[in-house]
């Protein structure tokens, strides 16, 4: 009998479908051994690409704040099939699973689809996802998932050139080199490359040995993680709090707190992430151990 696989994704910009696809090819090769369903999640309000600026920093309240929109439902034909495992691709927002990721997980049909269900979730993102990934893992334990896997595939240029290009990319739509700017987002060799991830996950599966995908992913350059990162995404988280129940709660200043809440991330990112780097360095053996451990957590797929 054959195994069915689904692919949960949203892209926007076509990325991340192309990375769950790559990721998926293993078993679409083997039509005789897998029937693969792709499930695009769908907003009935959707979002535009690219993106108007001013829609993109009024966004963020929400997006931290993790309030849902109204999907368009599955099919009936999803909805009624008994997965074997998933493929749970997903973009980062605002340090958290995107508003239609998060509208998806919220909707009810979420729990129908990945009760008692082996998932590995895929994120193509800038660079920062591991504490958007925790979120992640607290909505799939609640809906009675199982994770067995994470792919985390980033931007490998540095901070501050991925922030220009990224920009770049979601305003203009334009990913393509330009000047001094590189091409932006996750490299086309790393995409087509994902194939491998999807042959080690279907090996797994094949031999009924899941329990060990996640060290094999990780060995296999599944998963980066950086520890200056972790540390500017912890600040941020704290700082996105306030900002975004700020926002929300004076609805009638909403326009004037987005401007200034724009101001305020570019100055964090060109003015505070350079400090919050040095201090990082300078501490780094202070806790070097501390920093090995969290390290080798965020690699894993445990939740604490």
């Amino acid at each position: 009998m054959k195994k069915n696989i689904l692919v949960i994704y949203y892209s926007q910009t076509g990325q991340l479908e192309d990375i769950v696809r790559n990721i998926a090819k293993p078993f679409e090769a083997q039509k005789e051994e897998y029937d693969v369903t792709y499930y695009n999640i769908k907003l009935k309000e959707d979002f535009p690409f690219p993106w108007p600026g001013d829609v993109f920093f009024n966004t963020f309240p929400e997006s931290y704040l993790q309030i849902p929109k109204e999907i368009v439902p599955p099919s009936e034909e999803i909805l009624n099939k008994k997965y074997d495992l998933i493929l749970f691709g997903y973009q980062v927002w605002y340090l958290t699973p995107s508003i239609p990721i998060i509208s998806f997980l919220k909707s009810g049909y979420a729990e129908r689809i990945l009760k008692d269900t082996p998932v590995v979730t895929i994120s193509g993102t800038r660079n920062m996802w591991m504490l958007s990934q925790e979120k992640l893992k607290v909505y799939l334990r609640d809906l009675k998932a199982q994770l067995v896997g994470n792919i985390a595939l980033v931007d490998r240029h540095d901070n501050y050139t991925s922030v220009l290009t990224i920009l770049r990319w979601l305003t203009t739509g334009q990913k393509e080199q330009s000047g001094m700017l590189p091409a932006a987002g996750v490299s086309s060799e790393e995409i087509t490359g994902s194939v491998k991830y999807g042959e080690i996950i279907q090996k797994h599966f094949k031999n009924n040995d899941l329990e060990n995908l996640q060290p094999d992913l990780v060995k296999n350059g599944a998963i980066e993680i950086r520890p200056f990162l972790v540390r500017v995404e912890k600040v941020g988280n704290k700082i996105f709090t306030v900002w975004s129940h700020l926002i929300i709660k004076k609805k009638e200043k909403r326009p004037l707190l987005i401007k200034f809440f724009k101001v305020y991330l570019m100055a964090a990112i060109w003015i505070i992430s350079p400090v919050v780097l040095v201090l990082h360095l300078l501490t780094t053996p202070i806790f070097w151990f501390k920093r090995q451990k969290q390290k080798r957590y965020l690699q894993g797929i445990n939740l604490k």
